[in-house]
């Protein structure tokens, strides 16, 4: 380990690797809101973020576990429901007059077709603009689940846009 007078302890969040405050600064001097995707194994979030003095204020949320209330009874972490819930932040940040916002995907790997970029695409598609290369979203069928058909017999494309439907109903 380095030592001397001109060593200088990391912050903490950047040993434990958990934020990179090079990129956390740039997208705070945009001065749009963050749009902040992360995932789990079994769960998607995101949220659109404003920056405060005191501390970040998070605008909208959307939990993957929340597609529940709109009739998605499958698994909460796979891409059709991260673009869903995508789709459900999105919703929910137009009717908060959110109209844009900087992508903040942190620290994740960001292989292009993966669930982070479903749910970039749910954002997107629910009208918030975000400034993205189109090259990185999974295909169509892959977000509607059409993949998932194949070998799962109780899953259909159609419980995929019933869910979309019931969350343009309630927004």
């Amino acid at each position: 380990m380095a030592d001397g007078p001109n060593y200088q302890v990391p912050h903490r969040r950047r040993r434990e690797q958990r934020t990179d405050y090079e990129q956390r600064l740039a997208l705070l001097k945009s001065g749009q809101y963050r749009a902040v995707v992360r995932r789990s194994n079994n769960h998607t979030r995101v949220q659109l973020v404003d920056y405060e003095k005191d501390g970040d204020e998070t605008e909208v949320s959307a939990h993957s576990s929340h597609l529940g209330d709109f009739g998605w009874d499958r698994h909460t972490g796979n891409l059709p429901a991260s673009y869903l819930t995508g789709y459900l932040a999105g919703l929910r940040a137009v009717d908060d007059g959110i109209e844009t916002a900087a992508l903040d995907l942190g620290l994740q790997n960001t292989e292009h077709g993966t669930r982070l970029f479903a749910a970039v695409k749910g954002l997107i598609d629910a009208g918030v603009s975000i400034n993205t290369n189109p090259s990185v979203f999974p295909d169509e069928d892959r977000m509607r689940g059409e993949h998932m058909a194949d070998y799962h017999d109780d899953y259909s494309v159609e419980t995929f846009e019933d869910v979309k439907e019931a969350m343009e109903d309630e927004y």
